[in-house]
């Protein structure tokens, strides 16, 4: 089993940064491919960016290519999302989740899901 909690959501201007963060309980995290997605209202949760579980492989949306990076911390079981020129169109619930697969990019490959934490930008 693996939980995730989600923190570092909030208000930012419109080219703004935000660092959100991911804690994992259960030793097994580090074995896990991550992954950060986000849902807006009304809209499907799409894949953001997503790390394998040794960090030596990751992904990212074109939409948030260049603009964000993906890490994690397997020392501190904790993953990561570094988001620079944030713009009012990454606004959504972000989601990170965890998969017991080297399919990072597929969401049902995904098993365990956080809360989620809201990201709001403004222009």
């Amino acid at each position: 089993q693996v939980q995730l909690v989600e923190s570092g959501g909030g208000l930012v201007q419109a080219g703004g940064s935000l660092t959100l963060s991911c804690a994992a309980s259960g030793r097994t995290f580090r074995s896990y491919g991550m992954g950060w997605f986000r849902q807006a209202p009304g809209k499907e949760r799409d894949i953001v960016a997503a790390i394998n579980w040794s960090g030596s492989n990751t992904y990212y949306a074109d939409s948030v290519k260049g603009r964000f990076t993906i890490s994690r911390d397997n020392a501190k079981n904790t993953g990561y999302l570094q988001m620079n020129s944030l713009k009012p169109e990454d606004t959504a619930v972000y989601y990170c989740a965890a998969a017991n697969s080297l399919a990072i990019r597929v969401r049902n490959e995904y098993d365990y899901w956080g809360q989620g934490t809201q990201v709001t930008v403004s222009s």
